[in-house]
C-alpha cells in the first residue's frame, strides 16, 4: 500500500517592504495624493517619478510618519507605521525632500547623534561613522559644522545619518540632487551592494534616465494618483522610460513661436 504523500501548505506571499493603501491627503482645496496604494517588493531598488506637484513628496512623508494622512495606512515590512511608529521607524532610513539638519554640529557629531538617537552602541557608532565619512569624501570634513557645508555635502551628510543604524528600508527624497557626478557614483555603489544584500531602497527622482538605469522597479504618479507601477521594462512597455513617462502624464507643451529668443 502506497502512503499518500501529505500536501504542502501554500508557501505565504512574502511580505512587501512598503505597502501603501489608499493614502489620501488634503490640503484647504487641493487634494494632493488621493486615495493612492502600492506595493514596493523587499530586495527592491524601487523608483518613484512624477512631475512637479504629482504627490511623491506628500505620499512618502506619509508613508514615513512624516505627515498624518487623511485616509489610508502604510505598513513597513507588515509593521503600521501609524499604529506602531516605534517599531515601524527602527526599519527605516530616511532622507526627506528639504531635509532640515541640527547643523550647529559638526558632521561627525551630526552622524553620531542619529546613531546613538537609535539607540546604538557609542563604539559601533565611531566606526561606523569613519566608515561612511570616508565612503562619502567627507573625512576632511568631518570637524566642520554642517551649517558650512555646501548643499551637495550636507545632502551627504543627510544620508549618511539615515543608514547608520543600517536600516532594513532606506528612502530617499532627490538623493541626488546637488552631488557631484565622483560622489553620485560612489553612492550608487553603496546603494546597489545593499540591495544585493537584501536591503530595499525607495529612490524619488526626476531624473528618468537615472532612474531607468539605476531602478528595476518603478511607480508613475501624478495629480496624487498612481499611473502605472512594475518592473523598469513593464512600465516602460518598449520605450525609454522618459518617452513613456509623457504619455502617461501628458501635458506635453509645444515649443512652436518664441521667435524673440532668437532675436539676438
Amino acid at each position: 500500500m502506497t502512503t499518500p504523500i501529505p500536501a504542502q501548505a501554500p508557501e505565504a506571499a512574502p511580505v512587501a517592504a512598503l505597502s501603501i493603501r489608499g493614502l489620501a491627503k488634503r490640503f484647504g482645496g487641493k487634494i494632493a495624493v488621493d486615495g493612492l496604494s502600492l506595493e514596493v517588493p523587499a530586495g527592491s531598488f524601487f523608483g518613484i517619478v512624477g512631475p512637479n506637484g504629482a504627490g511623491k513628496t506628500t505620499t512618502l512623508s506619509m508613508a514615513t510618519g512624516l505627515l498624518r494622512p487623511d485616509f489610508g495606512t502604510a505598513l513597513v515590512h507588515g509593521v503600521d507605521v501609524w499604529q506602531h511608529p516605534l517599531q515601524a521607524k527602527r526599519l527605516m532610513g530616511i532622507l526627506p525632500d528639504g531635509v532640515r539638519l541640527f547643523d550647529r554640529l559638526t558632521g561627525e557629531q551630526l552622524i553620531t547623534y542619529a546613531g546613538l538617537l537609535r539607540g546604538m552602541e557609542r563604539d559601533v557608532v565611531s566606526a561606523r561613522a569613519r566608515e561612511l565619512l570616508a565612503a562619502m569624501d567627507l573625512t576632511g570634513d568631518a570637524g566642520t559644522l554642517v551649517v558650512d557645508y555646501s548643499a551637495g555635502m550636507t545632502k551627504k551628510i543627510a544620508l549618511v545619518s539615515a543608514m547608520i543604524h543600517a536600516p532594513r528600508l532606506l528612502v530617499l527624497d532627490e538623493p541626488f540632487e546637488a552631488v557631484d557626478p565622483v560622489s553620485a557614483a560612489n553612492i550608487r555603489s553603496i546603494l546597489d551592494r545593499y540591495v544585493a544584500s537584501g536591503g530595499t531602497v525607495i529612490v524619488s527622482s526626476h531624473v528618468m534616465d537615472l532612474v531607468q538605469r539605476m531602478c528595476d522597479h518603478v511607480a508613475v504618479v501624478a495629480r496624487g494618483r498612481l499611473l502605472a507601477a512594475g518592473t523598469v521594462d513593464q512600465v516602460r512597455a518598449g520605450a525609454s522610460l522618459e518617452d513613456r513617462f509623457v504619455q502617461l502624464v501628458g501635458g506635453h507643451t509645444h515649443t512652436e513661436g518664441l521667435e524673440w529668443l532668437r532675436t539676438f
